[in-house]
């Protein structure tokens, strides 16, 4: 008999996980987290917890989750992961616990139909192109039968849909209570769940979207919680600071300016008042757009203040949107989409004056080039402040886990960057065998990344190994002109199918590379982590360049100065632990499953030549490594244990 007060024996050989789930394997490591999590809700505590892949980390906080018998938010990563841990991972545990609690899945009004926009969208009657209009009638039909309206139900109409935007809601459109629909409103029936609920699964985006807009005063779309559970922890500093900083677009002013015109329908006399500054706006919006045009793709706001024209430019959009708030102003009383549309210039010119006027010691003010638009930012310099007081307001316990949180064994740079004064640490290893299972393959003789041939050179160094594990692989790049290049030399130079990123949609080459056997993937940011692919189907990850930030984010420019005037090495103390916590992502697609084999291929001569490089290799997971590529055609040649194979680098390390 396992003792039900002791969380870890429920997980435990002896436990009801073992018994009624099948290929349960009891883990040590899953126990002790479970543990700690269960400690650091009961003590309101702040804890982060590296737990290595395979260590069966979401059954590791759901089960004290669920037992301590508080109100819990578990905030992961991406929607697809929100709906995983909902629809999959949650009821087994529910069922196993036998746990008599309510759950809530919510999601950014985005991902929500809007029962009014839907019909508007049906009743203007646009034309559409054929794509579109079977788009429209399949949500139609789709609206009809959905319970709670969540836009990942229909996989018939693509994510990137335009239609999506036109059938959503948005914060500034939405008419409230007075609208028709309210009462069906997916959006409020969602909130309502959450509201209600024990435990509510989020994703980053919303969780810090709400806690924002709470520090901002405009209430609350979360409920209060005893504890929260951040899954994926490595990506909260860089959402945090999304969502603490003010910004304003091109594209949020034209659309203000289009939504003030299309709410004058039907109201006697508003568009005579309204034309004139909304067409000054689309102008004043061109015109800075066009001074701005030869700047670089982003840079500190002060550059964009130096050339000419660009400060009168920037004047004459802020006076024509006064202008036109002046304008929405007389008439708001009018209409519930007239008031709407003049709470969002008001805000829109608050913000853009902040951020154009306001010069702090604690912000970095930069500025953003699309191809047809800008976008302008405040974001703090320091996340560390922010992120700590909101913690602090909400009394509660702050769990923080991922397989990737820690740099050579330490936690030290995650817990700066998030202000966690002496939080609980807990490193636990991934149960794979990594010794057996893998090889870390560092090719020699491969020039400064600098160099304008390297690409070409990394592809070179990558042919042999493709051409042992018989494709099978993932090529990953740390820039998209590296990328396009690889995919140009490879092109005619393999017999495998070649996937790359850019032609298809993500969740489309990954299904392409999985089925397809033999594939070669090749991919930049968005597929060095949430990717899993187990199986043969991957037994290659070659990385081209150890993963530093580019240098010409201005935040990180100016972090960088701060860290230095403290007496921090920047290098050392900031771009080198990024690095390395971006690098174990990447690495960790190779090894998903306890049967997985694969190599793990370096390219960066770095890691080898440079001091810091062994602090690279000390966060990846202990696995032989080799210089010679002869050791990896033995690798897959041969079924024996990778530890046999003779080596200069072979051991851990």
């Amino acid at each position: 008999m396992t003792d039900p007060d002791d969380i870890g024996a429920l997980l435990g050989a002896d436990g009801p996980f073992a018994r009624e789930l099948p290929n349960f394997a009891p883990r040590l490591a899953q126990q002790v987290m479970a543990r700690a999590v269960q400690h650091a809700i009961a003590e309101c505590e702040a804890l982060i917890a590296e737990a290595g892949t395979g260590t069966g980390k979401t059954y590791a906080y759901l089960v004290p989750a669920m037992l301590s018998g508080e109100r819990v938010i578990v905030s992961t990563g991406t929607k697809a992961l929100q709906d995983q841990l909902f629809f999959r991972d949650i009821p087994k545990v529910r069922s196993v616990l036998g746990a008599r609690l309510k759950t809530a899945l919510l999601k950014g009004r985005a991902n929500y139909l809007c029962l009014y926009r839907l019909d508007q969208t049906v009743r203007e009657g646009a034309s559409f192109d054929r794509n579109q209009a079977t788009q429209l009638a399949a949500i139609r039909a789709w609206s009809a039968r959905t319970r709670r309206g969540d836009r990942m139900e229909l996989a018939e109409v693509p994510e990137d849909s335009p239609l999506w935007l036109r059938v959503t809601s948005t914060p500034e459109n939405c008419l409230g209570v007075e609208c028709p629909f309210y009462d069906d409103c997916h959006v409020i029936a969602a909130r309502r769940e959450a509201q209600e609920a024990d435990l509510v699964v989020v994703n980053h985006h919303l969780l810090f979207a709400d806690l924002a807009l709470k520090q901002e005063g405009f209430g609350e779309i979360l409920p209060g919680a005893q504890a929260f559970i951040l899954d994926e922890a490595h990506q909260v500093p860089e959402l945090a600071g999304q969502f603490f900083s003010q910004s304003i677009s091109a594209r949020q002013l034209t659309e203000l300016a289009q939504d003030a015109l299309a709410e004058c329908n039907g109201v006697t006399g508003a568009i005579s008042l309204v034309l004139e500054p909304v067409e000054a706006l689309q102008e004043a919006v061109r015109k800075f757009r066009l001074a701005i045009d030869s700047l670089p793709a982003r840079g500190p706001f002060h550059e964009l203040l130096r050339r000419d024209g660009v400060p009168a430019a920037l004047r004459d959009v802020s006076e024509v949107l006064a202008a036109l708030t002046d304008a929405l102003a007389s008439q708001a009383e009018r209409s519930r989409g007239l008031m709407n549309v003049h709470e969002r210039a008001v805000h829109v010119s608050e913000r853009l004056d902040r951020i154009t006027e306001t010069s702090s010691e604690q912000d970095v003010r930069w500025y953003e080039l699309f191809p047809r638009g800008f976008a302008l930012h405040a974001t703090p310099l320091d996340l560390a402040a922010p992120l700590r007081a909101m913690r602090e307001r909400t009394h509660a316990a702050w769990v923080h886990t991922s397989a990737t949180l820690s740099v050579a064994g330490q936690f030290d740079h995650f817990a700066r960057q998030l202000g966690l004064d002496d939080p609980q640490t807990l490193s636990l290893d991934s149960p794979f065998d990594y010794a057996r299972q893998a090889l870390c393959y560092l090719p020699e003789g491969l020039p400064d990344p600098a160099m304008r041939d390297y690409t070409d050179r990394v592809i070179d160094a990558t042919l042999p190994v493709l051409e042992a594990s018989n494709g099978r692989a993932f090529l990953l790049f740390t820039s998209h002109r590296a990328l396009r290049r690889a995919a140009d030399l490879l092109a005619d130079r393999v017999p495998w199918p070649l996937f790359v990123q850019g032609n298809a949609p993500r969740h489309q080459l990954l299904e392409e590379f999985r089925h397809s056997g033999h594939g070669v993937l090749l991919g930049a940011a968005s597929f060095w982590e949430g990717v899993d692919v187990a199986g043969e189907a991957l037994s290659v990850v070659m990385i081209d360049k150890l993963p530093f930030a580019a240098p010409d984010d201005p935040v990180l420019q100016a972090r960088l100065e701060a860290l230095e005037q403290a007496g921090i090495n920047p290098f050392m103390g900031w771009q080198v632990p990024s690095a390395a916590i971006a690098l174990k992502q990447g690495a960790g697609r190779l090894i998903r499953d306890v049967h997985d084999r694969g190599v793990l291929m370096l390219c960066d001569p770095r890691l080898t030549s440079k001091g810091y490089g062994k602090l690279f290799l000390k966060s990846l997971p202990p696995m032989p490594r080799t210089r010679d590529v002869a050791d990896v055609r033995r690798f897959f040649e041969l079924a024996a244990p990778v530890e046999t194979i003779p080596s200069p680098l072979r051991g851990k390390g």
